[in-house]
């Protein structure tokens, strides 16, 4: 129960949040035609589910840890992706886009296609796509209004909805080592491990390809397709799975794609010149 709160604060005050930092221009400004939309979609939403697929036909996973990697690769559009483009130096402002055109596409990609990827197990889309659509696009809009008719109110909001947020994941992810620390534990030598570095290593690497010779693009790329929407695959897993071990997954993943970006958005930045900053214009 207490874990139950915990992540679906951090879901719902994450996106409220988020609401409240962005206008509809910075939101759609960067992705009115050219082909970095185009790119993202085919990487986030064609690409790393094909490799979630190779990945689970060849490491040996149980149910759970299956279900949960396939969820994990069909969740795109993370939170924090534009704080991790400005640490590589990209341009934010289309990370921004990026962001919401992958959050928008997975409330209905994730609903038609999970059931597809997963069968034999009963998942119920309409009940997923309600979840996803509750708590995290409803409150994204009340930001984005908020943030449009009062935005000085929702600049202080913003900072103390950012604290609740921050508050919930501490929350959920005690409470998720207390219920599930010896699950965690014993992940290690199931193959787990192993399918969560080749995920998280795979999409990253396929969003640095995807970007081809754009050096102004590929920090927005990489990380857009590496970041997988960690709150809407913890929504889903805590809502629609009994299976402790889908939840589990999630939250492996999670980690190790936490510290793989950081990396690469780390090393993205100090080789990135000068002309390939924030300012950059990408192609379009």
């Amino acid at each position: 129960m207490l874990a139950d709160l915990g992540i679906l604060t951090f879901v719902v005050a994450t996106m409220a949040a988020l609401g409240m930092r962005l206008t509809i221009g910075e939101i759609v400004g960067p992705l009115r035609g050219g082909v970095l939309p185009i790119k993202v979609l085919v990487a986030s939403f064609v690409l790393v589910p094909a490799l979630a697929l190779a990945i689970r036909a060849v490491v040996p996973l149980n149910d759970g840890f299956g279900i949960g990697l396939i969820l994990m690769a069909t969740a795109a559009g993370a939170p924090f992706l534009p704080p991790l483009v400005q640490i590589a130096k990209g341009e934010v402002a289309a990370s921004v886009g990026v962001l919401v055109l992958l959050m928008g596409t997975t409330v209905f990609y994730l609903p038609l296609v999970l059931p597809l990827l997963l069968p034999g197990v009963q998942v119920g889309p309409l009940d997923i796509a309600k979840s996803l659509v509750l708590l995290m696009l409803i409150p994204l809009a009340i930001g984005l209004f908020v943030n449009r008719r009062f935005p000085p109110v929702a600049a202080r909001l913003q900072r103390i909805v950012s604290i609740i947020a921050n508050i919930g994941l501490a929350i959920g992810a005690v409470a998720l080592l207390a219920l599930h620390g010896q699950a965690k534990l014993a992940t290690f030598g199931t193959g787990a491990v192993a399918a969560s570095i080749v995920l998280v290593a795979g999409t990253l690497l396929i969003g640095w390809l995807i970007a081809g010779a754009d050096t102004a693009a590929r920090p927005v790329l990489t990380l857009g397709t590496g970041a997988r929407n960690i709150p809407a695959a913890l929504v889903v897993a805590d809502l629609n799975f009994e299976d402790a071990d889908v939840l589990v997954m999630c939250v492996l993943i999670a980690v190790v794609s936490l510290v793989g970006l950081l990396v690469t958005a780390r090393q993205l930045g100090r080789r990135a010149p000068a002309s390939t900053a924030a300012d950059t214009p990408l192609k379009r």
